[in-house]
Order: structure tokens, then C-alpha cells, then sequence
């Protein structure tokens, strides 16, 4: 076989590990980092090939853990463009191992960070509200009439798109970073878009929050004052955005996911009952 030949062989395998690990990727979901156990596993075959399965070396060794323990991170995106997040990411371990003194390791989880808002944005957009929407819809239409090949239809349409985005998206990452990473780092462009992709990021959370969240208030005094009339004047949302920031003030707090559970659950029971949320 030729080294070509080899190569092009060794670059599918990796392909296909993108693919089927990405499908993998909340099969350990948890609540402090969700997806990062995942994504590690998903990371696990790049980082045991760079520096080996047992590596030589102290100095590998502590590489590897410092690979592994870099991909612990908190990590959540739409399952299928996680493969293209993990090509790249793949790729920037790669040239990291081949150059570490020139590229900075902490840009790999800056990119992945980077990416994770507007990659589920769009990526629960059009798998979760869009596809499977029109799948099922489909699907159960002809159920109803009878037809046995509705749920076949409804799984194809879902699946097909799914498949082939997962397996590209791992690709073209991959290869993309591959091509343009290092002048993409040392012209500047990356960091301009990790810009873009943070506010990108913040507009979809934003965006989330005031729909997704429903947070009012019945309180009012008297016959014409009522207060969530008042807040909307104000700040539209107001009460969803203000619930949000003290989550994100108890996350950076390290306050234990559970006692954050807690407060929502029992917290929400204690003022609907007191007539203050609802």
C-alpha cells in the first residue's frame, strides 16, 4: 500500500471517529459540565495518538493529562455539529504537539467556547425545531391513514440530514484546521472570530432567555398599579434576565448543582404560593 494510500486510509478512520463518537456525546451528561465527559471521549483516540497510549516520557505523560484535563471542560452544542467542533479541536492538538512553542493551548478551548452559542443555535434550530418537526409531522400524517411506512419516513428524514452533517462537519473541521489554523492564530483572525462568535453566542442566550424563560409577577397595588406592567416599561423581561444572573452568580460561586436545583424548585413553590411569581 502507498503512503498516500495509508494516509487517506488513516484520515477516514479519524473521520469516522469524529462520526460515531459525536453520537455519543451525552451518553455521560451530567449537570456541572454536561457534555465535557463526552467530548473527551470523543477527543480520547487524537490525544492517545499524539502522545501515545503509554507514553514514553514524563514529560509526555504530563502533556497528556494536561490534553485530558483541558477537554474535562464545560462543553454543550447540538450533537450533530459536535463533530465539527471536535475535528478542529483535533487538528489545534495536533499542531499544539507539533509547534508548543509558538501556539498557545489555552486558544483550543477558547475556540471550542467560542463556538458552542451560535453552533446550538443554529444547530437546534434546524435539527430540533425545524427537521424533526417536519419529519414526525409528515410521518404521523401517514401513520394515521394507515400507511406502515410513516414512522420509516419519519426516522429517514430525521436521520439522513443527521448523518451526513455529522460526518462532514468532523471532516471539514478537521481538515479546515489542518490548512488554516496556524495562520489563522498568527495573523490575528482567530481572535477576531472568537469576537464575532462570543457575541453571536450572547445574542442566541439572550434570545433564549427572554423566551424561553417565564418568570412574572401578579402583585398589585390597588386598582390601576400593576407591577409587571411597570417592570415591562422598564426593561422588557426584566424578571427572566434578573433570574438568570443570579444562577450565573451562584455557577461562579461554585455552589453545588443540586443546591441550585433546589433553590429553583423549592424557591419557585415558595413565591407562586405567596402570590409573588407566577
Amino acid at each position: 500500500m502507498t503512503e498516500e494510500k495509508q494516509t487517506n486510509k488513516k484520515l477516514r478512520h479519524k473521520f469516522w471517529q469524529f462520526f460515531w463518537r459525536s453520537w455519543a456525546i451525552q451518553t455521560s451528561w451530567n449537570y456541572e459540565a454536561q457534555m465535557n465527559m463526552g467530548f473527551m471521549y470523543g477527543m480520547a483516540p487524537t490525544i492517545d495518538e499524539i502522545y501515545g497510549k503509554e507514553p514514553a516520557t514524563p514529560e509526555k505523560l504530563d502533556k497528556k493529562k494536561e490534553a485530558y484535563h483541558r477537554h474535562m471542560a464545560f462543553f454543550n452544542c447540538t450533537p450533530q455539529l459536535t463533530s465539527f467542533v471536535l475535528g478542529l479541536s483535533s487538528a489545534m492538538e495536533e499542531e499544539y504537539a507539533a509547534n508548543p512553542d509558538t501556539f498557545d493551548p489555552d486558544s483550543i478551548n477558547g475556540v471550542k467556547t467560542s463556538l458552542m452559542g451560535p453552533l446550538s443555535g443554529i444547530g437546534d434550530s434546524l435539527f430540533q425545531g425545524t427537521i424533526k418537526i417536519v419529519a414526525f409531522g409528515l410521518g404521523i400524517d401517514m401513520a394515521h391513514q394507515g400507511n406502515i411506512f410513516g414512522p420509516i419516513l419519519a426516522m429517514l428524514i430525521s436521520i439522513v440530514p443527521s448523518a451526513l452533517v455529522t460526518y462532514w462537519g468532523g471532516k471539514w473541521g478537521y481538515l479546515e484546521g489542518k490548512k488554516n489554523i496556524q495562520k489563522l492564530i498568527s495573523n490575528g483572525t482567530i481572535n477576531r472570530i472568537m469576537s464575532l462568535m462570543n457575541v453571536i453566542g450572547l445574542m442566541v442566550i439572550g434570545a433564549m432567555i427572554a423566551t424561553m424563560i417565564g418568570i412574572t409577577t401578579p402583585v398589585k397595588f390597588g386598582k390601576s398599579f400593576v407591577l409587571q406592567k411597570t417592570l415591562d416599561s422598564i426593561f422588557p423581561q426584566m424578571l427572566p434576565l434578573a433570574f438568570t444572573m443570579v444562577m450565573f452568580y451562584l455557577i461562579k460561586k461554585k455552589v453545588n448543582t443540586g443546591w441550585i436545583m433546589a433553590i429553583c424548585i423549592l424557591g419557585g413553590i415558595l413565591l407562586s404560593v405567596l402570590g409573588i411569581f407566577k
